[in-house]
């Protein structure tokens, strides 16, 4: 029942993302069509056609590698200064081959087949429906119709689940004497936390001690324990001292003797300053204080998971190196860093077959990491990089203002953008882009994230 019930997490994860990305790419081809332009494929996936319905001019399919997909939009880009303005045809409505000038540059031979290959995508008749003659703001719309998709998919999931289950904004330890959740079996560094125990490592005090999943803590030192805030500063406070604790196990009362060790562990919220105190190797069991909210509230927690998410990409290439050292050996992979759709896809799994979690929380845990996907891919696609959705957007929008300001002063029209130009950097960022995807995917399959739910 396990294996199929992690099996069930993994297809529904994967089969959002895939519903996510069909109508990401919706959001570019909806407006492209409203606005006159001509869309011939629209495909999920990458890689050799499975499944493929012609339906007018658009052909419509599926692809045998589930990472993305893309719509065909004609004429992307628009003819270099060297060539005929626009495309000629014969009697017979056959294009007439259009005159080049010869490239020997390596970027100018790129940027030339790049245009040629787009050029051949139009036909009699398409001349006014090209993408590069749309107004600025039309092209704007359709590029960013993708990736507001997305963020609106995250938007409706995060409200769903504000305003039913609720938002976590506090885990607090269960009120009186506290109930023991966990206990540490030896005694780890606070910044090595996660790793398992070694043979080097000694013996946590309260495993030590006799103390056991379940006890509850009466005294400590003679002290009667009347709460967790109580009980852990008496711990702190105690150093290396020796510490009798006495604690109830059903029924009956006990002691354990130990001596609590000196371990350099934060005392507020921030976990950049550490400080030396006692350190006994037990949490408490914990209520989690929620609070629901609509549309408003909703927004104003994506604004701040929008600020984490911008800052996170800002150091995703230095995470996927980290991945990388991972994968070799070199170094433990962090718990913060990123993950691929596979693995979301093995999060998921451990999610929905866990015995932790009821089916409402699964529920819950299953919908935010969707949630969360579709918020990062939304803001990742916004990036101004020519290969993704932003660099079209910031290409139309340099167009847009520098036109604006040819008519402000009536200067003649500088035409448009030609973000051809760009291409050479364009395929240095998909090359930098696939190898982050491939090690992100290997470190998910050989290396993955310790995730327990």
């Amino acid at each position: 029942m396990t294996a199929l019930l992690y099996l069930l997490g993994v297809v529904l994860f994967v089969g959002a993302i895939l519903v996510s990305i069909g109508l990401h790419e919706l959001g570019h081809m909806i407006p492209a069509k409203r606005f006159g332009g001509k869309v011939t494929q629209y495909f999920i996936g990458f890689g050799p056609t499975v499944w493929s319905r012609q339906v007018g001019e658009t052909e419509y399919g599926l692809k045998a590698i589930p990472l993305g997909g893309y719509v065909k939009i004609v004429g992307m880009l628009p003819p270099g200064a060297a060539e005929l303005g626009e495309v000629t045809y014969d009697a017979d409505g056959q294009q007439v081959t259009r005159v080049r000038k010869s490239n020997t540059g390596l970027f100018t031979q790129l940027i030339s087949d790049a245009r040629a290959a787009e050029w051949e995508l139009v036909q009699p008749g398409d001349e006014d429906r090209l993408f590069y003659k749309l107004p600025p703001w039309k092209k704007i719309v359709v590029m960013a119709g993708g990736p507001s998709v997305n963020i609106l998919i995250a938007f409706a999931l995060f409200w769903g689940i504000y305003a039913t289950y609720g938002n976590v904004v506090d885990i607090e330890a269960e009120a009186g004497p506290p109930v023991i959740d966990t206990v540490s079996e030896c005694v780890i560094p606070f910044t090595e936390e996660g790793r398992a125990c070694t043979d080097s490592d000694p013996l946590a005090p309260a495993y030590e001690a006799g103390l056991r999943p379940g006890d509850v803590v009466t005294s400590f030192n003679g002290t009667p324990v009347t709460g967790w805030d109580q009980l852990r500063e008496l711990i702190r406070g105690n150093a290396d001292g020796d510490a009798v604790i006495g604690y109830e196990r059903d029924g009956q009362l006990l002691t354990g003797e130990t001596s609590t060790t000196v371990q350099a562990r934060p005392t507020g919220d921030s976990t950049e300053t550490l400080t030396e105190v006692g350190f006994l190797g037990v949490t408490p069991t914990v209520r989690y204080v929620t609070e629901t909210g609509g549309p408003v509230y909703t927004a104003r927690q994506m604004a701040g998971m929008t600020k984490d998410t911008v800052v996170a990409l800002g150091q995703l290439p230095v995470k996927v190196w980290g991945v990388a050292k991972a994968i070799v050996g070199v170094e433990e992979r962090a718990i913060d860093s990123p993950v691929s759709i596979v693995g979301g896809g093995r999060i998921a799994g451990t999610v929905s077959s866990t015995d932790q979690l009821d089916v409402a929380e699964k529920a819950v845990s299953l919908a935010g990491l969707v949630a969360g996907f579709n918020l990062f891919i939304g803001l990742f696609n916004f990036l101004p990089l020519l290969t993704l959705d932003g660099g079209h957007i910031a290409s139309a929008t340099w167009e847009w203002v520098r036109r604006g300001w040819a008519r402000l002063f009536r200067r003649p029209d500088p035409g448009y953008v030609d973000a051809a130009k760009l291409l050479p950097v364009a395929y240095v960022v998909a090359s930098a882009l696939l190898v982050m995807g491939v090690v992100l995917i290997v470190g998910d399959l050989v290396v993955p994230v310790q995730f327990d739910a």
